[in-house]
């Protein structure tokens, strides 16, 4: 049977499992059982033959969800179904108990029509880049194991809430609005902040597959307008937004005002910093340049890297970082957690930070340095297409500026003015991100870097912002 190679990304597998256009989607039952069995081979053979297995809620989950841990048993792996979960619960799965790895059926906050599978080894280790690919050329040999495994059922939140519950250590009980975007939060988190002694309100925090009042994606602020207002009408001290399968956070102060992920990492690092002199926090490849300044001056080693959670928590480990954040809204803690991201963890976090302070969370930004930076835009570009208008962006930049190339590239312009795009790996786009002094400066080097993407015929600007 064959199977579309593009749906093996980067860090994850993630394709179409419903289309209304009559066409075949990537993920049906079929292909779901195809890669039950090319997983459980691969991890039985790599890591063991123990696996946790959960999964959101999107429409096509279940269904997915039983052919995929069908395939696994017939390689003779011990599934231990977990249930619904969100991805970060299979993770402390793989961390808490005796597993050799961890499976959330998910395609996170892409479009209802998706779905996906993240793996990780024990420890919470992202199975990610080559092994995926390992994974793709095993299935394709059919060079299966074979066995009689077993299916068990668990329930871990309990245990996930004891465990977060004895290394959070709140202040004063605050006011939070939290907003899981119909996604698979809505049944934790709620009763994860309670249980720490906050009040909480809930907005969408109905479970439904067809995210019918936003796209579960807190990256972006107009995701969050429901959640600002509310925050404003409640008198809340913080405002939580998860993505759909909730590694991912956005937080709304209690002015009603969006702060970006990276932006995050500034009272996050202040405060690890003063617990541990000299840690390193890395940061991906779009974060601003004030994040690195700042951690810089406070005494931490700054370190930006590849974006996608797999690149980062492997990064984490090679450097001994007990902080790390994305864009995107990943924020990872090695600090009092496992190392992996985690949505509902760092809310928590953030939400002791401000707890413990007698200041409202509007006040931790002050004295930070005001820029302008972009929100993060996309491109389209399709996927067999993509990484090769990077590699040509990288190569003409490269020429004429400082640059880094770790992902995609990123272009030093000089004082204090930067941009960045690279390929997504979770979509058929380019992302792109732009900072600068003044606005001057800002309009500068976005017209360097779109006139120069103008060029290529395979990117598409027809729906964008440009």
């Amino acid at each position: 049977m064959d199977i579309n190679p593009l749906i093996f990304r980067a860090y994850d597998i993630r394709g179409i499992a419903q289309r209304d256009d009559g066409g075949t989607p990537d993920l049906t039952p079929e292909t779901m059982y195809l890669l039950g069995r090319g997983i459980g081979s691969y991890m039985k053979k790599n890591y063991g033959p123990s696996i946790a297995c959960g999964r959101d809620n999107r429409l096509s989950s279940e269904e997915l969800f039983e052919a995929f841990v069908s395939g696994m048993i017939t390689t003779g792996c011990t599934v231990t179904s977990i249930g619904k979960a969100t991805s970060p619960m299979a993770y402390f799965a793989a961390c808490n108990y005796d597993f050799d790895g961890a499976i959330n059926i998910t395609a996170s906050h892409n479009p209802k029509d998706y779905n996906g599978v993240k793996i990780v080894a024990k420890n919470a280790h992202s199975v990610c880049g080559d092994e995926l690919q390992e994974i793709l050329k095993l299935i394709q040999a059919e060079e299966f194991e074979s066995g009689k495994g077993e299916l068990f059922n668990k329930e871990i939140f309990d245990d996930y809430l004891a465990y977060v519950k004895n290394v959070i250590k709140p202040g004063r009980k605050l006011k939070v609005v939290i907003d899981a975007g119909n996604g698979i939060t809505g049944i934790f988190a709620p009763k994860l902040f309670r249980t720490l002694g906050h009040e909480v309100v809930e907005l969408y925090c109905e479970l439904d597959g067809n995210f019918p009042n936003h796209e579960a994606n807190p990256e972006s602020e107009a995701n969050l307008k429901d959640l600002q207002k509310r925050v404003l009408e409640e008198g809340a001290d913080l405002g939580i937004g998860f993505d759909g399968d909730g590694d991912r956070v956005g937080v709304i102060d209690e002015k009603g005002q969006f702060h970006h992920a990276d932006y995050l990492l500034i009272p996050l690092s202040r405060a690890l910093l003063a617990e541990a002199p000299g840690a390193s926090v890395i940061f991906d490849i779009k974060s601003s340049k004030v994040v690195e300044d700042d951690i810089r001056k406070h005494g931490g080693n700054p370190i930006r890297y590849k974006t996608g959670h797999s690149f980062i928590e492997t990064k984490m480990r090679e450097t001994g970082a007990l902080l790390a954040g994305e864009t995107s809204g990943h924020i990872f803690f090695a600090n009092r957690w496992f190392g992996f991201d985690d949505g509902m963890y760092a809310a928590a976090r953030i939400a002791e930070l401000v707890s413990l302070s007698d200041k409202p969370f509007s006040t931790f930004f002050d004295d930070i340095p005001k820029v302008l930076t972009t929100p993060e835009y996309k491109l389209a570009c399709a996927d067999h297409l993509k990484f090769k208008v990077i590699e040509d962006l990288s190569q003409y930049f490269t020429k004429r500026y400082p640059c880094l190339t770790i992902d995609g590239v990123w272009v030093d312009f000089g004082s204090g003015s930067w941009g960045a795009v690279r390929a997504s790996n979770t979509s058929p786009n380019l992302t792109l991100r732009f900072e600068a002094e003044t606005p001057e400066q800002l309009e500068l080097v976005k017209k360097t870097m779109l006139d120069k993407l103008r060029e290529y015929p395979e990117v598409n600007f027809s729906n964008s912002e440009f």
